[in-house]
């Protein structure tokens, strides 16, 4: 990059910085900070920060070395970008490429212009900081090695939740569907994900969270704004609740408690924050936070049917493998 071209971007860079410091939030109807619209937050950045990078803010060939890997991990035929309408039909194959993928971004995030190698920001080495019960409860809640019933299967497999925990809460980056629609009333705010068409409903006038025995798949949340700020408080966690990252997920116990905050640092920016406090699986609370930037609707039906299909194709060949093996000799 020569002279001239290195002040220009750097005059680009502040003047964006600038724009987003003077940012002036618009306000719905009600006076509250209008956060709607469709937004995305898929990228190359995941929950933990994989041994690749050195800190938190990502240099280009770290960058570069996560795409390649991410390119070998998926394979040519899910990264395909371009398509010849005249081509002729592909050859049958045993399982079809996921064309979904083609909807995510392939970079790392970036917030305030830097590349994030990871949403952990706090501890500063971007890892999970386990106890061994909550080593041992993720290692649980994800295993996928258990056919005795339906209510041990994944809960993505029983089309419950989403894959990669897009609904969460907190709410991760998924590689296909990850559009998020924000709809707000002067009294609730509705969070529709569609990956599984799953809907978070946020209240903000009762807060109070439901008795220990009430709890949803999503938790129990509600809200209240702090400036310009929606901050949402969650507990009341699903003992089956995992949430998943291709870094590697987590559970949470019975006492966990998930803060999140919706900031709008502009017009195409909103930064979601989250801190969890979970003494029982966590040595310290930890905190996290990603960038969401507007998406091309509409939002479209995401029809799961493993609940249907794949549920008890899977735990019918199991049963045929345990009469299987009480008949060898």
């Amino acid at each position: 990059m020569n002279r001239l071209a290195a002040i220009a971007l750097a005059a680009l860079l502040c003047a964006g910085a600038a724009n987003a410091e003077g940012y002036k939030v618009p306000r719905t109807k009600f006076g509250q900070p209008d956060l709607q619209g469709i937004w995305t937050n898929t990228s190359l950045t995941w929950l933990q920060r994989p041994p690749i990078f050195k800190g938190l803010i990502a240099t280009d060939a770290e960058a570069a070395m996560m795409l390649a890997g991410f390119r070998k991990m998926a394979g040519p035929a899910l990264l395909e970008t371009s398509v010849d309408p005249n081509a002729p039909a592909p050859p049958e194959v045993k399982d079809a490429p996921q064309a979904d993928i083609l909807e995510m971004d392939l970079n790392l995030a970036r917030i305030d212009g830097q590349m994030r190698s990871s949403w952990i920001v706090e501890p500063a080495d971007g890892r999970l900081p386990f106890t061994d019960a909550g080593k041992k409860a993720a290692r649980e809640a994800s295993r996928g090695d258990r056919y005795d019933g339906p209510e041990v299967r994944p809960a993505e497999e029983r089309c419950l939740v989403a894959i990669g925990s897009t609904e969460g809460p907190p709410m991760m980056n998924g590689g296909f569907n990850g559009h998020i629609q924000i709809v707000q009333t002067r009294d609730t705010v509705a969070i529709q994900v569609e990956m599984n068409h799953d809907v978070r409903i946020i209240r903000l006038t009762d807060r109070k969270h439901p008795p220990a025995g009430v709890r949803p798949w999503m938790g129990d949340s509600f809200g209240w704004w702090e400036g310009d700020t929606l901050v949402v408080e969650t507990t009341n966690f699903h003992p089956r609740t995992y949430i998943g990252s291709l870094t590697g997920g987590f559970a949470y116990s019975p006492r966990a408690k998930l803060t999140e905050r919706f900031t709008r640092r502009a017009r195409d920016v909103i930064i979601y924050e989250f801190a969890v406090d979970d003494p029982e699986y966590f040595k310290t609370p930890w905190r996290a936070e990603m960038p969401w930037r507007p998406a091309k609707g509409p939002i479209y039906e995401y029809a799961c049917h493993e609940g249907n299909y794949s549920l008890p194709n899977i735990l019918a060949g199991a049963r045929f493998e345990e009469q299987a093996a009480k008949k060898a000799p």
